[in-house]
């Protein structure tokens, strides 16, 4: 099963492996696409997974959240971004983009040392800062943002989009009640705090049409003890999310000041794999729509388990193929387990002159 051709609306991929969106740091400092990007991609589609979720890719200059990760809040980062998509498909690989906005997970020095922007004024610990709330101008403007870079996407030639609603991001913000304490129609309850998702999501619909493809990254939980997003709301969201004709959800959780985050150390009993397995059960049960699930997925028997069993439509895999681009074909082949020791070391970017797997010695 893990080797079946599965379609996401007309979009035939190859497998059920998915590579989960992953920062690269491979930009150069404008947020441009590079040769180092290209043939970091190309690997990947040489290596045979079915579908490439990019890294994340920022739609509006007030949401850079990281150094030299590509960007797409204006027209001249498409000529750029159409080598990328062509360099995937000439490997037989199919893209999808994802957009992001950091919201107050983003560093002050990369804004002009101007501090971020969030939903609502909540002290930020990980990177010590609080955040400015966003007037309603600058929220409107940010959904506009969204929709123009989809828009873009799509005249690059990438085969869908990803809206990165997950992680502590500017929309996993307003989603949870830890960091959107509006009281206005942005916030105040949990069907307010819907609204600057629905907005971004018709935003987007209606730039690229209906027939093009566009998911979404959602967290399961926000793993917080104040409180925050939890697995009965997020399935609230996720049904929402198919009535606005979202095409596949992927499921995740954390945020930089979670006690459990998205990219958990020590992954290595397949016992530990799949780590957001319940919240994906429950939303196959409830949802018609693709589920896909990420979350420390190391061995072909799990991940072929997980799509028999039921748990999720796609697997998805992140730190595995920073280590080997060419697991896929290694599944394919026989191999029964990633290299992967989930360190975590690839994570420590700030360090890293790009994202790489540091167990692996030039």
């Amino acid at each position: 099963m893990l080797f079946d051709t599965f379609f996401l609306r007309d979009l035939k991929l190859k497998n059920r492996l998915v590579r989960s969106a992953t920062y690269e740091k491979r930009a150069d400092e404008r947020g441009f696409v590079t040769d180092a990007l290209i043939e970091f991609y190309e690997a990947i589609a040489w290596g045979g997974v079915g579908l490439i979720i990019t890294g994340n890719v920022v739609v509006h200059p007030s949401g850079l959240s990281v150094e030299r990760a590509m960007c797409i809040y204006d027209d001249v980062y498409v000529s750029g971004l159409r080598r990328l998509a062509y360099a995937i498909h000439r490997f037989d690989g199919k893209v999808i983009m994802q957009l992001v906005h950091g919201g107050r997970q983003c560093y002050p020095e990369l804004l002009g040392d101007n501090p971020p922007i969030a939903p609502s004024e909540v002290y930020e610990p990980l990177l010590k800062v609080t955040p400015r709330a966003m007037t309603e101008q600058e929220i409107w403007e940010v959904i506009g943002a969204f929709g123009s870079a989809a828009k873009r996407a799509q005249a690059a030639g990438f085969d869908g989009v990803q809206i990165h609603g997950a992680h502590g991001y500017l929309i996993s913000e307003f989603l949870s009640s830890h960091t959107n304490r509006r009281d206005d129609y942005w916030g105040g309850d949990e069907e307010r705090r819907f609204h600057f998702l629905q907005e971004v999501v018709k935003a987007i619909r209606e730039r690229v049409g209906t027939e093009y493809p566009v998911l979404i990254k959602m967290n399961s939980d926000d793993f917080l003890q104040s409180g925050g997003l939890h697995p009965q709301e997020s399935l609230s969201i996720a049904k929402k999310l198919q009535e606005l004709g979202i095409d596949a959800i992927e499921v995740s959780g954390g945020m930089y000041e979670s006690d459990l985050r998205a990219a958990r150390e020590n992954i290595l009993k397949p016992e530990d794999e799949a780590y957001f397995k319940e919240t994906a059960v429950m939303f196959k049960k409830e949802l018609t729509i693709p589920v896909i699930l990420v979350g420390g997925i190391r061995s072909k028997a799990v991940a072929e388990g997980l799509l028999t069993g039921g748990c999720a439509d796609l697997v998805s895999l992140s730190r595995a193929l920073i280590r080997e681009p060419d697991l896929p074909d290694k599944f394919r082949d026989g191999k029964e387990k990633a290299d992967c020791i989930s360190c975590n070391g690839c994570m420590r970017f700030k360090k890293l002159d790009m994202v790489r797997c540091v167990q692996i010695q030039d």
